[in-house]
């Protein structure tokens, strides 16, 4: 008969101590579930809105004579800009 290895995990909490036997068979579980998790990440949900606050953003930067680009993360200083311009009005 093989041996089996077995690693202990423990926790406890008020006072009561519990402990798992963990097989090489049960150890692959978590790990497994845990890549396959991984892979459902979801990136952020862009709304219309904020697609069209960064347009306005960077046509308004762009009329103003600065470098903004056709993507990616506008600059904070020109956000603070935009702000400070479209509060006045």
């Amino acid at each position: 008969m093989e041996a089996q290895q077995t690693r202990r995990c423990g926790s406890g909490s008020g006072g009561t101590e519990y402990e798992i036997d963990l097989n090489n068979k049960r150890q692959r579980i978590p790990s497994a579930a845990h890549k396959a998790k991984r892979g459902q990440r979801r990136r952020p949900v862009r709304t219309t809105a904020s697609r069209e606050r960064s347009e306005n953003i960077r046509s308004l930067a762009k009329g103003w004579g600065i470098a903004v680009s056709d993507r990616g993360r506008i600059p904070a200083s020109v956000v603070e800009q935009y702000q400070a311009a479209t509060a006045r009005a």
